[in-house]
């Protein structure tokens, strides 16, 4: 019973992180629904309700409150970068294939590495920095043969991964006392309705009509409402499936299947989405997952 639990477990992490990943694409750039801080914010409120619902109300985790006034602003400071960095996703797959986009975000333990160096001075073994050569030239590779590269795309999603590496810098620093520690579904508890308030103004700004022309869109179609909400839902059930995963599994299976599960959605996409791929794209995208895997292999040695 216990095996079965934790492959239903599994299999609903993969449907989840595969699932929000798809639907972003096919909403931000097959059905044209162009308003990517709008969708953010969506899912911004749907992570609020979920997560309270959830730790309130259903006891899925221990509650943690909130200290200090401090404490409050560290955790509003890495909701902030939380919300740019899954708004900078968002924006990159208006114009970039799933594919290319998930090879881009491959390269987070770059980004992690160099900013736990620049923020804290810490060192890896050199043989963690060698591991992190195939992640970079991979991208590089991957980039060249793109045929659907997209220069801002491009920009939007180094954006969001860099932004994903710092807010994990971040959280390790500012939430390093043993009273300030939060599980993850507390800290996405406090951290969404911050990345809300940051986003209403925004998306109104800078989305301009995009409240009359959601309401249009529903409208017209009612599945777009239905695509809609289940993409909100998804976004919350992502973070609570990791969550539960990463307590009912060891942290080896866990990065195993982390390593796999971005392989499987370019494999899906590709299916789905029917974009143009090329041998040296596919090859490039191989490498820095290569990469990756030896990165993480070469950290668990060095612990």
């Amino acid at each position: 019973m216990s095996r079965l639990f934790t492959v239903g477990l599994i299999t609903s992490w993969y449907s989840s992180n595969i699932g929000v990943l798809l639907l972003n694409k096919f909403l931000l750039s097959n059905y044209g629904f162009k308003y990517p801080i709008f969708l953010t914010l969506c899912h911004m409120l749907a992570c609020s309700m979920f997560s309270y619902i959830a730790i309130a109300w259903l006891k899925m985790a221990p509650s943690q409150g909130v200290r200090s006034r401090l404490q409050l602003m560290k955790i509003s400071a890495l909701g902030v970068i939380f919300c740019l960095s899954v708004v900078g996703g968002n924006i990159s797959l208006r114009f970039l294939p799933v594919s290319f986009n998930q090879a881009v975000g491959a390269t987070t333990p770059f980004f992690t590495a160099v900013f736990a160096y620049v923020m804290t001075m810490k060192k890896e073994g050199w043989v963690t920095y060698v591991t992190l050569v195939p992640v970079v030239t991979g991208v590089i590779i991957a980039g060249g043969g793109e045929p659907l590269f997209h220069l801002f795309g491009f920009i939007m999603c180094i954006g969001a991964t860099a932004a994903r590496a710092l807010k994990s810098v971040l959280q390790g620093i500012l939430l390093s006392s043993e009273g300030e520690k939060l599980n993850s579904m507390n800290l996405l508890m406090y951290m969404a309705p911050v990345a809300v308030i940051f986003l209403l103004p925004a998306a109104l700004f800078m989305e301009e009509g995009v409240v009359g022309i959601t309401i249009a869109l529903a409208r017209d179609d009612w599945k777009f409402l239905l695509y809609l909400t289940f993409n909100s839902a998804l976004a919350y059930f992502v973070n609570l499936t990791n969550f539960l995963v990463t307590k009912h599994t060891s942290p080896l299976t866990l990065q195993v299947l982390g390593n796999a599960k971005g392989a499987v959605a370019v494999v899906i996409s590709i299916l789905i989405f029917r974009n143009p791929v090329s041998v040296t794209g596919m090859l490039g995208y191989s490498l820095t997952v290569v990469g990756v895997i030896l990165y993480n292999e070469a950290k668990k040695r060095s612990m």
